[in-house]
């Protein structure tokens, strides 16, 4: 098993795994022990005989009582009559018996026919190609099952296991860990009998005053982001999204994010202020991590800003606010050499630890949370899109690479530091990066609206081109399997000596074949040669990332491609991950092996990231608009807003050199104007104003450009001209 897939019995799957506390408290089979106090609101959902009941499985026994003595089925003539019907009319449907068949060969139009007739879809009816309403409500169905299975089974449990029922707390009173992460799912998808459900758990049963520790992380995307999301959803569309009439305040969700949000805290006391891995929720305490020399993970301690930053916006205590943007500038006062940050920072001395830099596990969200923090406050913060722009750069200096032979993208990684070997690996996690740099290059708008802006320009082109190359390499990674889901790692077979994204001048990279996303899966996959899925990392979690960035991809460029790519996706979820008695879907052990083995978890992300994305995907553009919102890392939404007396950037990058001092007998590593684009000329030199690297179309250039000043793509600063 991967380093990166901790047992699910011992807790949840985080992103970073790290080792988490989880309550010992487990029910099986026969559901929860606990009464939640609206026994009758269940027993409507499921029906009041269900658990009463025989197995749906199960015939009643001969002698089951009520029944009356009957003759054996073939002694029946009606029985017969009917048995010989349906032979009848069954060979006919299937082309056995049809006077047609002696007209046609077995190639021929009507056997085609007969056999389209044949080909039912997973819900009963074959969903007619481009109908995305349908397949949207495809997608919701598939939700409810899992939701369904959920109530019954698990209901106010943390974990769930679909496939033996099982389940278990992760703190003794229990979390919410599914219901609240679930929420805003519920909203969007109309669910308004599982909302109501779910709403009078919280209200009855959701408490934090809990003595045990939990992930900072973890609880606060999850957990505070859900609550943070569901609040935003039903203030600002009132009516739209799953509207109930259930008695209880329009306060409940921030209620008790915020008491959630001041247990956080105690995480950041510390003495550089970045926070602690785990924080105990009744004491309020932090804890170091025990694992990594207590070090915290820098994508956790750097993925906390979009929730309490909405919090401190929603209850105008900026001390949220400020704890939060304290970790941006700890972490960024280390200088890290062309933005590519360490995957490990030590909270007490805000320092790193070791030089291992990835996209992957522990450095994912870190990056995707530079963009959109600038993209939350409405691009009003320059520091972070100077952060962006300088990280894109560090990441296609050093981290992009190419596969052999076919060319795919390969974002890799540098497990040593950037002076060192090149590991061709992506984590599944990786993917959200086609997404995200397409969200930063055209801050949202479509790519048709984007180009038409006035800093739109031959950069801007590029990115976009480098965001659809590594959205084909995660399509492979699905393609690349046999039963088209995605492993939980793959690696790749490159060049020797590597093939680097700088080698080649701007227009000239090397591209995926053109025909990849037509072949396959498996063997007969185009860059078969190309992807290489190791035995340990042949696991799916039903993880979102890919179909996260398919999202971006298509609200951005408007290519029904993704959506299509995205359908085949959800059906081979559906089809593999589907349990036996049809009440859920659980995470897979093989993607190598047809058909899999099933994991015998359900992983709250399933639900709040994977379906959501499926479904948003699917549905109307005019959901939740990219110009108006940005997501969190656990897919939940929260509004864009203006910034105003009471919260603004409270911090200034330190000054970088120009050009780093390069190692005795090596060139210096950093080309000036694509980090730092504050121009210098010479008297009497006619000035050529220069594209902003990244830049979101309609921002701010960071550029100096124009007499009256500019900003400092590092610093985020306004310069002026000298």
């Amino acid at each position: 098993m991967s380093a990166y897939a901790p047992n699910p019995q011992n807790g949840p799957i985080q992103r970073h795994p790290d080792n988490w506390h989880s309550a010992q408290a487990r029910h099986t089979t026969e559901g929860p022990a606990h009464s939640n106090g609206i026994s009758d609101k269940v027993s409507g959902f499921f029906g009041s005989d269900r658990r009463e009941g025989l197995p749906m499985y199960k015939d009643k026994p001969f002698s089951y009582p009520g029944s009356r003595k009957k003759h054996p089925w073939y002694k029946q003539r009606r029985t017969v009559a009917v048995v010989l019907t349906s032979f009848a009319v069954m060979s006919w449907w299937f082309g056995i018996l049809s006077p047609l068949s002696y007209f046609t060969s077995g190639d021929g139009e009507v056997q085609a026919a007969v056999k389209e007739k044949a080909q039912t879809s997973w819900f009963g009816n074959k969903v007619p190609a481009g109908d995305w309403e349908a397949r949207a409500q495809k997608v919701k169905e598939a939700f409810k099952t899992s939701f369904n299975g959920y109530e019954k089974y698990a209901w106010g449990y943390d974990e769930f296991n679909p496939v033996s029922k099982n389940s278990r707390q992760m703190v003794p009173g229990g979390m919410g860990w599914i219901i609240v992460d679930a929420l805003d799912t519920m909203m969007l998808m109309n669910l308004t009998d599982e909302l109501t459900h779910s709403r009078q758990w919280i209200h009855q049963n959701l408490t934090y005053d809990q003595d045990h520790d939990v992930n900072t992380f973890e609880t606060t995307i999850r957990m505070l982001g859900g609550l943070l999301s569901a609040h935003y959803l039903s203030t600002a569309f009132p009516g739209v999204y799953a509207p109930v009439d259930d008695g209880l305040t329009d306060d409940l969700y921030v209620e008790k994010a915020t008491d959630l949000a001041d247990r956080l805290l105690g995480a950041y006391e510390t003495s550089s202020g970045v926070p602690l891995a785990s924080v105990n929720l009744q004491s309020m305490k932090g804890i170091p991590s025990h694992a990594d020399g207590g070090a915290s993970s820098t994508a956790e301690a750097t993925s906390l800003q979009l929730e309490m930053k909405y919090l401190a916006k929603l209850t105008g205590e900026d001390h949220y606010w400020d704890k939060a943007e304290n970790v941006m500038k700890v972490v960024d006062d280390n200088q890290a050499r062309d933005g590519l940050v360490p995957i490990f920072i030590y909270a007490d001395r805000g320092t790193f630890r070791g030089e291992n830099i990835r996209l992957g596990s522990r450095g994912d969200s870190y990056y995707e949370y530079l963009i959109k923090q600038y993209l939350q406050t409405s691009q009003q913060e320059p520091v972070y899109q100077a952060m962006w722009n300088e990280t894109l750069e560090g990441i296609k200096k050093h981290l992009i690479t190419y596969s052999s032979p076919s060319n795919f993208t390969v974002l890799a990684e540098r497990p040593s530091g950037l002076d060192h070997h090149i590991s061709p690996k992506m984590d599944h996690l990786t993917c959200f990066m086609p997404g995200t740099i397409a969200l930063a290059t055209t801050g949202g708008l479509p790519l048709v609206q984007a180009k038409a802006q006035p800093n739109w320009g031959p950069q801007q082109d590029e990115d976009m081109r480098l965001a659809e190359e590594l959205m084909n390499t995660c399509w492979g990674m699905y393609k690349a399997s046999p039963i088209g889901l995605a492993g939980e790692i793959t690696h790749f077979n490159i060049y020797d000596p590597p093939l680097m994204y700088g080698s080649f001048p701007q227009g000239e990279k090397p591209a995926s074949p053109a025909s990849f996303d037509t072949s396959g899966p498996g063997a007969e996959f185009v860059g078969h040669d190309d992807y290489i899925i190791k035995a340990g990392d042949s696991h799916n979690l039903q993880r979102p990332e890919t179909i996260e960035s398919l999202f971006y991809m298509w609200r951005i460029t408007g290519d029904e491609k993704y959506r299509n790519w995205g359908w085949e996706m959800f059906e081979s979820f559906i089809k593999w991950t589907a349990v036996e008695d049809g009440t859920g879907y659980s995470s897979l052990q093989n993607v190598l092996r047809d058909p899999p083995t099933m994991k015998d978890n359900m992983e709250s992300f399933w639900l709040a990231e994977t379906l959501k994305y499926f479904y948003l995907l699917f549905s109307p553009n005019t959901i939740l608009p990219l110009t108006d919102v940005v997501f969190n890392t656990e897919a939940h939404a929260f509004p864009r807003f203006q910034l105003n007396k009471l919260f603004s950037t409270g911090w200034e990058r330190k000054p970088r050199d120009l050009v780093p001092e390069a190692k005795q007998g090596q060139e210096p590593d950093v080309t000036v104007n694509t980090i730092v684009r504050t121009e210098v000329h010479m008297e009497g030199e006619e000035k050529t104003p220069e594209r902003v690297a990244g830049a979101a179309a309609g921002a701010t250039p960071d550029v100096l450009v124009e007499a009256e000043g500019g900003r400092d793509a590092v610093t985020g600063k306004e310069v002026p001209v000298t």
